[in-house]
């Protein structure tokens, strides 16, 4: 199990959805949430800051489509300043986007994980704490 995950979607009722899902997986012991990318960012920042120490997210479910700073806008702005702070922390893709590009693309990124379809399932998250 996972002390602490990060969930990145614009959607509240996917945010509700990935969080009861998570629960019901007893996947982690502590679900955070963030509604675009720089609210996300915000979040580290602040973390970073407060000198938690090893108590940041380990896993960030991240959706692409969203106001203000995407997914791959996070996701640059994360590698560039972000990434060396918190070397523990993987990210995990949560789309409703197929294009193989946008697949790809993501591999491009080392502490991308996978890329998966939404909405997540319990099996979705027993595969990746069985990987």
């Amino acid at each position: 199990m996972l002390n602490k995950i990060l969930c990145v979607d614009d959607d509240p009722i996917t945010l509700m959805l990935c969080k009861k899902v998570i629960a019901k997986a007893n996947f982690t012991g502590e679900i955070e949430s963030a509604k675009d990318g720089v609210e996300a960012l915000k979040f580290f920042d602040t973390i970073n800051n407060e000198s938690k120490g090893d108590d940041y997210p380990e896993l960030i479910f991240l959706d692409l489509n969203m106001p203000i700073m995407d997914g791959w806008e996070f996701l640059d702005e994360f590698s560039k300043n972000l990434s060396q702070a918190f070397p523990k922390t993987k990210i995990i893709v949560l789309s409703s986007s197929i294009d193989p590009k946008d697949i790809n693309k993501s591999k491009n990124y080392p502490m991308v994980l996978d890329f998966l379809p939404k909405p997540i399932t319990v099996e979705m998250l027993n595969n990746i704490k069985h990987d």
